[in-house]
Parts: structure tokens; sequence; C-alpha cells
């Protein structure tokens, strides 16, 4: 009986830690929604604000499955909880395999749909904060190259081009030079006019794609650890969830 009340508490901790992730999530993309300019039109094909409410909802609705079947030992509830928990194992399993077989496809889309980011930054202010954080955080620029900028409107390189970005880039490509203390902004100016080995002095010229695919690779093991500790998480919940839906049989 004790074991059962143990499994039991530590199925409804789990459901409800993530009960309350969900929640934050949808508290921020609520947030961003209302923060968004309302005369920004969404560039992607998922807002990402959207994107956090819709599955912050799901998970929420999810996890209060399981915070209520298992406080209230209520079977059919923990039985729907399990059945939604291996359906989305599986999906991921699936989406897993998929992945791995069709490597090259995925990587095309993954360049085109940085590429879309690109030419659209400047229209959204969700995707331009989102591609400042990945240029900066990767020391990168741009998808291939530094030069993939010249596909957005504002630096693109021509004589035509009235933009005062004309064949820049934007700051978050910048190296920061050793004692600087203030963000210069226009850092970028005229990058792209540059030769590489003079470019790379100011900005970092490798593209973000094959950056973030040779980060990935480096950092296998603790990508790989964070995987399986998500997969093993995964497979637990429904062992518990077995455990506790099934009737208590007590010795009279």
């Amino acid at each position: 009986m004790r074991g059962y009340r143990g499994i039991k508490y530590t199925l409804f901790i789990l459901c409800y830690f993530f009960w309350v992730v969900s929640s934050i999530l949808i508290a921020v993309g609520i947030y961003a929604k209302i923060a968004k300019e309302k005369d920004v039109v969404d560039t992607l094909t998922v807002d990402p604000a959207l994107l956090l409410i819709v599955v912050g909802s799901a998970m929420f609705l999810i996890t209060f499955l399981g915070c209520f079947g298992a406080l209230r030992n209520a079977t059919c509830v923990l039985k729907t909880f399990l059945s939604i928990l291996v359906l989305v194992l599986l999906l991921q399993v699936a989406a897993g395999v998929v992945a791995y077989l069709f490597t090259d496809t995925m990587m095309e889309r993954t360049e085109r749909l940085m590429m879309k980011a690109v030419v659209r930054y400047r229209e959204d202010q969700d995707l331009e904060n989102a591609i400042d954080f990945i240029q900066k955080k990767f020391q990168c620029c741009g998808v291939q190259n530094y030069r993939d900028w010249s596909q957005n409107l504002y630096f693109q390189c021509s004589d035509s081009n009235p933009s005062l970005e004309a064949c820049g880039v934007p700051f978050s490509c910048c190296v920061l030079q050793q004692n600087q203390t203030v963000l210069n902004t226009m850092c970028g100016y005229g990058m792209q006019q540059q030769e590489d080995a003079s470019a790379s002095e100011d900005v970092f010229t490798a593209g973000c794609l094959q950056t973030i695919v040779s980060w990935t690779r480096t950092n296998l093991l603790l990508v790989g650890g964070l995987t399986a500790g998500l997969l093993l998480l995964e497979v637990t919940l429904p062992s518990l969830v077995h455990i506790t839906s099934q009737p208590i049989i007590s010795n009279m």
C-alpha cells in the first residue's frame, strides 16, 4: 500500500511539474502575442508566439489528466493519459527515424526555412530577435555565409538600393572587439563589399547552418544525454500510470 502511494504521488509530482511548465509557456506566448505590434504580419509558417500557446495548451490539458487521475484514482482518466503518452512517444520515435532516413531532405528544407527568415528579417520583431540571438550565440552570419544577407531587401548589395544598410550585415554578425564596452550597431555596414579575409576581422563570415550542425556534432554527448533523459522520463511515466491505474487489492 505504501509503495502504491509512493508511485501515485511520484506520478502526481511529475505531472504537476510539467503542468506548471505548460502554464508558463502559455503565459509567455500570450504576452508575446499581445506585445507584438498589431500591424506586423507573421512571416513564418507558424508564429512562434502562437506555437507556444498551442503547445502549452496541449501540454496543459494532457498533464492535467495525469494530475487529476493520480490524485483521484480515476482509472479511466489515467488510461486516457497513458494512451496519449504512448502516442506522443511513438510519434517522436517516428519523427526521429524519418529525420535520420531523410537527412539531406531535412537539411534542404531547413536551409530554405532559414533563408526565408533572412529575407523577412526586419519585418517581424520576434523573428529579428531570434536571428540576432542565434548569430551572436553561435558566432555565425547568414545561412551559408555572410553574403546571404544580400537576399534581404535592406541589406541587398546593389547600386539601386537606397537603404543605409545596403551591402551590410546585422550588428549581431559583428565580432566583439577586445575592451569594447559600447555596442556599435553600425559595425556591419558595407561588409559584403569586402573580401572574406578582410571582413572576417570585423564580422563572423561562417554560415549558421553548418555552424549549428558542427556544434551539435561536437556536443553530441550532451544532446544525446538530454534526449535519452527525456525518452526515459516518457517511458517511465506510462509505467507509473499503468501501476497507478490498477485496482488496489487489500487483504481483509
